[in-house]
């Protein structure tokens, strides 16, 4: 399985989104085992400023950036399925 990497932002809407939308899919079995490394911006910084993207949640997977910006839970569905593809 390929961890997922997460940069976000505490106090950011989408974000907290993007978490709850994580959250919730964990709970299904065939997630549950799925790692994210998650980076919040403004406390890493020097983790943050190796990576190109320029909004949160930015989500990669192997070093590629799969996503940008605001997210759906079909989205995030989508990344946690190729994950364990």
């Amino acid at each position: 399985m390929k961890p997922i990497k997460l940069f976000y932002l505490k106090n950011c809407p989408f974000c907290k989104r993007a978490l709850s939308y994580i959250d919730e899919l964990k709970k299904r079995e065939e997630y549950k085992e799925i790692v994210i490394e998650m980076i919040e911006e403004s406390e890493e910084p020097e983790i943050a400023d190796r990576y190109d993207y320029y909004y949160v949640p930015t989500f990669y997977v192997e070093g590629e950036k799969v996503h940008e910006a605001g997210i759906t839970q079909d989205e995030v569905e989508d990344i946690f399925k190729k994950v364990l593809s």
